[in-house]
């Protein structure tokens, strides 16, 4: 018998199934912390989302306080799931974009601007962004880093962080898809074609 709620019959299985082909399949068992994202999903406010990122230090607190300010997607599994998505080279790549930048703030390191980079690359993954220009979406990312913008600096001096992801973000999804492609699969493991 099927599961009617994972089934794609259901509101809950079609956001599921757009979540898996954005993010990739979630088989394995959920963590604490998809358990602390998916309540998080039903509880709006800054400070439930800083409080969820809280665990993985500044950068998280940034993050969980993006998702807090916007819920929907962004405090749910496949916000976690997006930001598992990072590795060392996205770091390196961002860290390589900052120091390479002439008109780089003298007095901020990269580790306080990491979370910008971080933010547009994760944002990348959101399905409502998926083949939206960064100029489309950068209204509503910057109203869920407002209320960070004290600790971590305004949205204009860290916009083009978060553009750099973003940028980056939708080029990892379109290789995804490209290699999905190459290798016949049915989920496209990225971004739908237009």
């Amino acid at each position: 018998m099927r599961d009617s709620a994972n089934s794609g019959d259901s509101i809950q299985g079609r956001i599921e199934h757009a979540k898996d082909r954005a993010l990739g399949a979630h088989h394995s068992r959920t963590t604490h912390g998809d358990e602390l994202a998916e309540a998080a999903g039903g509880i709006t406010g800054v400070l439930v989302g800083a409080g969820l990122g809280s665990a993985a230090g500044p950068v998280g607190t940034l993050l969980g306080g993006v998702a807090g300010a916007l819920a929907g997607w962004w405090s749910g599994r496949a916000v976690a799931e997006a930001a598992s998505t990072l590795s060392r080279a996205d770091d390196a790549h961002y860290r390589e974009h900052y120091e390479s930048r002439p008109d780089r703030p003298a007095d901020r390191s990269y580790e306080d601007v990491r979370g910008a980079y971080f933010l547009g690359q994760i944002a990348s993954h959101n399905p409502n962004y998926l083949r939206r220009e960064f100029a489309d979406v950068e209204p509503e990312l910057e109203r869920g880093w407002e209320p960070q913008a004290p600790r971590h600096g305004s949205w204009e001096s860290m916009k083009d962080y978060v553009r750099e992801g973003y940028t980056r973000g939708q080029s990892r999804l379109d290789e995804r898809a490209r290699d999905a492609r190459r290798q016949g699969l049915d989920d496209d493991g990225g971004r739908p074609e237009p």
